[in-house]
C-alpha cells in the first residue's frame, strides 16, 4: 500500500484562490452596481433632463448680435441738417482667444503683446487694456467711437483675439448749436433731452439682431443655424426752426450776455399765423457732441472740483431749457393782455383818458407806478399802455372783474400748459381766484403775481397779429424717411378764437404806438412798422422781491401783416436794468436780420430816407422823461447816449432826466452821443 502525502503549499493555494475568487466577485458586483448606477444617471440626463439640459446647450452656443438701427437725422424747416448720425468703430476683444497657448508663459506673452500694440494705437494705458482684455466675460468692449483710420489699424495689426465693429454715434455738426432745443443723447444713442428726448421713439428706429450657433471662441458651428434680420433705421424730424434766424438770434444774444452781464439770456422767435417756432436759444449753452462738459474751460474747472451728486446736479441744470422749463413773473410785457380784455368787453376805449398820480390805493395797500416820483398825469388809454402805467391798467383790471379775468387767463392759455411739443414743459403759476383778492387782480394785471414760461406769453401775445386767434405752439412739421418722402405731417392746430379782429387790431395800434413813442424806441427800425412792449420786473423770492430783475422785449413785425414776433429775455442783468436797454438791442437786430432774410422789403418815410441818406440823426426830446423812456428813444434813433452824473442801477423809476445836450431837434452823425442830466 502506497501512502501519497499532499504537501502543505496545495492547500495554501487553494486557499488564496477562494480569496481571489472573492475579490473579483466583490470588484465585479461594484462594478455592476456602478454601471447600473451610471445607466440610470445617463438616463436621467439624456430622458429626465433632456430638454432642460438642451435649452442650457443652445443658450451657451447661440450668439444674438444686436444690429444698432442708424438714428435719423433732425433737420431745419429747410432740410439743413441739425444733428445725424455718423458712422464709428468699436473695439472688442475675446479674452478666452487673447489668452490662449500650449504654456502658461505663452499665454502671458500673447496677452503682453496684444496690450502693449492696442495701447499704442489706441493711446490708453497698457494696464488698462490689459484689464480689460483679461476679464472673465466672452466678450469685452476694449474702445469705442474710433475713426476708420484708427479703425484700419487695428485691423491691419491682425491681433487674434481682437475684433472691429461699425456702431452709429450722434453727431451734432454745429456744436453748440440750438443745444438746449436739440439736446443729446445717452451713450446708448438714446434721447437724453430736448427733441432727442421727445422724438426719440421716432428717432431710434428698430434695432435688428444677427443670431448664430458658436462655440466658445466665437467661431461657427457647421451644424449650427444662422438668422439675420435687418435693423430698420430711424425717421427723420424736420423742425420748423429756420438755421438762418436761428444764427441770428444766437449771434445777438451772445452779445447781450457780453454787454449786460447777465446770468443768461434768453430769446424765442415765433410766427403768428400758424405758431411754429422758428428759433430758440439760451445762452450759456453746451456742446451736446460732449454734454457733459461746460463749454467754458472756467466752468470746466469747476465742474471737477464737485462732488458726484453736485455734478449731476449741474449738469441737469445747464441742459435745462429755461424757455419751456421755467417760469418768469412777466412783468409789464403783460399789460397788453389786461389792455386786450378791456377792450374786448367794451370797457374802455383808446381814446379814453386816464390819470396817474403816481400811486393807486386798493384795499390796504398803496400800490405805485414806476413812475411814481414823476406821474404820467392825463393820459388816452394807448399812451397809458404805452407809458406802462400801473394805475391805469389797475383801473381797467377793476372794470374786467377777477371772474372775467381769470376766464380769459383760461382762454389765453395762461392756466396750463400749452402743449408744445418739447419735453419738460413748466406749468404756470396762478394766485387761486377764491384768495387772489383785489391786491392779487392788480398786481396781475401788470405782470406780477403771475408767473408764465415764455413759450406762454409769446403764444398769448401771438393771437394779436393773428386776427385773436390763439394757436397751440410747435416746434416739429413732420417725420421722413431716409428718402426725404413724408411719412407723417404734423398740421398747425388753431387753439380758440380768444378775441375778435377788431379788438386784435387795436392791440396791434398799441403795440406799434409803443415803439414809436414809447418806452420800446430802441426796437424803431427804420422802415418796417414793429410792434412791442418792454419788460421789467423784480424777480420774486420767498416772502417777498430781490433786487434782481428780469428784463424783456416782447413784439412783432411788420405790424401790417405780421409775420414775426419775438420775445427777448435777460435774466439779472448788471447795472443798467432796463428792459428796452438790456433786451430791446438784441430784439431789433435780430428783427432787422429776420425780416431782410424773408424778403420783406421795408418802406421808408420820407424822414427815414433823409435820416439814411445823410446819416444823421435827430435828437428827441427826452427832457423830463424817466431814464428808462429816454434811453429807449435815443437808441431808437441809433444815438447813444452818456448819464451825468453816473448812475448804474436805478430802481423804481426814481431819475428823471431834467436837461440834455444836444438839445431837441438837432442833428447829430448817427452813432453819435447825447448827454444827460438828472439831479
Amino acid at each position: 500500500m502506497f501512502i501519497i502525502k499532499v504537501p502543505a503549499f496545495e492547500f495554501s493555494m487553494g486557499k488564496a484562490s477562494n480569496k481571489v475568487k472573492k475579490r473579483l466577485a466583490i470588484g465585479f458586483s461594484i462594478v455592476c452596481v456602478l454601471m447600473v448606477a451610471l445607466c440610470f444617471r445617463v438616463g436621467w440626463i439624456q430622458i429626465v433632463k433632456a430638454e432642460e439640459y438642451s435649452k442650457m446647450a443652445v443658450a451657451q452656443q447661440t450668439k444674438d448680435i444686436p444690429i444698432e438701427a442708424q438714428r435719423g437725422s433732425i433737420v431745419d424747416r429747410n432740410g439743413n441738417e441739425l444733428a445725424s448720425s455718423a458712422v464709428c468703430f468699436s473695439v472688442w476683444a475675446r479674452p478666452a482667444q487673447v489668452n490662449s497657448g500650449k504654456t502658461d508663459a505663452e499665454k502671458s506673452l500673447n496677452v503682453n503683446e496684444t496690450a502693449q500694440t492696442l495701447s499704442e494705437i489706441l493711446e490708453m494705458d497698457v494696464e488698462e487694456v490689459k484689464t480689460l482684455i483679461t476679464k472673465q466675460q466672452s466678450l469685452v468692449k476694449v474702445a469705442k467711437y474710433l475713426d476708420k483710420e484708427t479703425a484700419d489699424e487695428i485691423r491691419n495689426a491682425e491681433i487674434y483675439g481682437i475684433e472691429i465693429s461699425e456702431e452709429v454715434k450722434r453727431h451734432y455738426p454745429l456744436g453748440a448749436f440750438a443745444a438746449h432745443l436739440l439736446g443729446s443723447v445717452k451713450d446708448d444713442n438714446n434721447g437724453l433731452a430736448g427733441i432727442e428726448l421727445r422724438y426719440n421713439q421716432y428717432l431710434s428706429g428698430v434695432q435688428g439682431r444677427w443670431i448664430k450657433n458658436t462655440d466658445r471662441n466665437g467661431l461657427g458651428l457647421s451644424y449650427g443655424v444662422e438668422k439675420y434680420y435687418q435693423a430698420e433705421d430711424g425717421l427723420n424730424v424736420v423742425l420748423t426752426i429756420d438755421e438762418t434766424i436761428q444764427h441770428y438770434v444766437e449771434k445777438a444774444i451772445e452779445q447781450t450776455l457780453i454787454d449786460t452781464q447777465a446770468d443768461r439770456v434768453m430769446c424765442l422767435v415765433m410766427d403768428p399765423e400758424t405758431a411754429d417756432i422758428l428759433a430758440m436759444a439760451t445762452v450759456p449753452d453746451y456742446d451736446p457732441n460732449n454734454p457733459r462738459l461746460p463749454v467754458s474751460e472756467e466752468e470746466a474747472a469747476y465742474y471737477a472740483t464737485l462732488s458726484s451728486e453736485e455734478q449731476l446736479n449741474y449738469l441737469n441744470q445747464m441742459w435745462r431749457n429755461p424757455i419751456v422749463s421755467d417760469v418768469f413773473e412777466p412783468g409789464s410785457t403783460s399789460k397788453l393782455m389786461t389792455a386786450a380784455i378791456a377792450l374786448e368787453e367794451g370797457l374802455t376805449t383808446l381814446d379814453e383818458h386816464f390819470y396817474c398820480s403816481g400811486t393807486c390805493q386798493v384795499a390796504d395797500r398803496t400800490l405805485k407806478c414806476w413812475r411814481y416820483s414823476n406821474p404820467h398825469g392825463d393820459q388816452t388809454m394807448m399812451q397809458a399802455v404805452g407809458n406802462s402805467c400801473n394805475p391805469a391798467l389797475i383801473q381797467m383790471v377793476n372794470r374786467i372783474g377777477i371772474e372775467k379775468f381769470y376766464e380769459y387767463l383760461e382762454l389765453l392759455g395762461m392756466t396750463d400748459r400749452t402743449g408744445i411739443d418739447y419735453p419738460g414743459e413748466a406749468y404756470p403759476l396762478i394766485q387761486n381766484i377764491e384768495t387772489a383778492g383785489p391786491v392779487g387782480l392788480a398786481t396781475m394785471s401788470y405782470g406780477q403775481g403771475i408767473a408764465v414760461n415764455l413759450v406762454q406769453q409769446l403764444t398769448a401775445i401771438c393771437c394779436f397779429g393773428n386776427d385773436g386767434i390763439l394757436m397751440q405752439p410747435r416746434l416739429v412739421k413732420g417725420l421722413t424717411d431716409s428718402d426725404g418722402n413724408m411719412i407723417q405731417e404734423f398740421e398747425p392746430v388753431e387753439v380758440r378764437q380768444v378775441f375778435s379782429k377788431e379788438t386784435a387790431d387795436k392791440m396791434c395800434l398799441i403795440m406799434e404806438s409803443v415803439v414809436n413813442e414809447g418806452g420800446a424806441s430802441a426796437v424803431n427800425l427804420p422802415g418796417y412798422r414793429v410792434g412791442g412792449k418792454t419788460g421789467t420786473a423784480n424777480k420774486a423770492t420767498a416772502g417777498g422781491y430781490s433786487d434782481e430783475t428780469f428784463s424783456s422785449f416782447m413784439g412783432m413785425a411788420p405790424m401790417e401783416d405780421p409775420k414775426v414776433a419775438i420775445f427777448v429775455g435777460v435774466d439779472n442783468p448788471k447795472g443798467v436794468k432796463y428792459g428796452s436797454t438790456t433786451a430791446g438791442p438784441a430784439a431789433r437786430s435780430i428783427l432787422e436780420d429776420t425780416l431782410r432774410y424773408l424778403e420783406i422789403q421795408p418802406e421808408y418815410t420820407k424822414e427815414e430816407l433823409e435820416q439814411i441818406e445823410s446819416k444823421m440823426a435827430t435828437v428827441p426830446d427826452v427832457t423830463g422823461l424817466a431814464f428808462s423812456e429816454a434811453m429807449g428813444r435815443i437808441a431808437g434813433v441809433q444815438l447813444n447816449y452818456v448819464v451825468s452824473p453816473a448812475v448804474t442801477e436805478t430802481t423804481d423809476g426814481e431819475y428823471t432826466v431834467v436837461d440834455q445836450y444836444p438839445k431837441a431837434g438837432e442833428k447829430l452823425n448817427t452813432g453819435g452821443t447825447v448827454y444827460l442830466y438828472w439831479e
